[in-house]
């Protein structure tokens, strides 16, 4: 189970959270090929409930809400597929067993630390935010979605968005012969715990 018992402590998460979720960044963070970090990503998204699957859905159906029309129905399904497709397949290729060929290693591992050293302190940033509250905004909600963007950057070497997905001025991820392109990979190094910066994908100002 989840060590989550909000309420313990003065921003709402109790000494457990922390440690779990530091634990559990030092664990995947030590994986030395792509098929260990794999293996490991589903065995902690193995442990997400459907109903915390369905308190992350009702939360991104909430922050989708906010955005402005047409773009808000443009970019909702790129979203579900951003999460929920690829908790989907990474479920799947675990069952599988497709994992135990990804033998690679990982490509920067020093890159793969920095994540999840951003990672620990990511999952608790909303803590001190005034809409912040303990059962929407649980860190381990916030830790399904660098699990899920982990894979993807580090085990597919893909975009941490899917390909596809709009972005306003009417740009979009692109896939060119399996080198990816984002309109905002370098324009959000100074936004906090963003995975642009540790995404492969090339900005799209460099697609010649």
């Amino acid at each position: 189970m989840l060590p989550t018992v909000p309420g313990n402590g003065p921003t709402g998460y109790s000494v457990a959270d922390y440690t779990a979720i530091r634990d559990i960044c030092e664990h995947l963070k030590a994986s030395s090929t792509k098929g260990e970090l794999a293996e490991k990503i589903a065995r902690e998204l193995e442990k997400y409930s459907v109903l915390a699957l369905q308190v992350i859905c009702g939360r991104l159906h909430h922050e989708v809400e906010h955005l402005p029309s047409p773009y808000r129905e443009a970019v909702r399904p790129f979203f579900i597929q951003q999460l929920f497709g690829a908790h989907h397949q990474i479920m799947l290729m675990f069952r599988n067993g497709s994992f135990w060929k990804m033998r690679e290693t990982l490509t920067d591992q020093v890159l793969i630390s920095e994540y999840f050293l951003m990672v620990q302190k990511a999952c608790f940033s909303r803590e001190t935010q005034s809409d912040y509250v303990p059962g929407f905004n649980s860190p381990y909600q916030g830790l399904f979605y660098f699990l899920i963007a982990a894979f993807q950057m580090f085990v597919l070497e893909g975009p941490g968005h899917p390909v596809g997905m709009p972005f306003p001025g009417g740009f979009r991820v692109e896939d060119h012969n399996g080198v990816y392109f984002c309109p905002v990979r370098d324009k959000e190094k100074e936004v906090p715990y963003s995975i642009c910066n540790f995404c492969p994908a090339k900005q799209t100002d460099t697609l010649k």
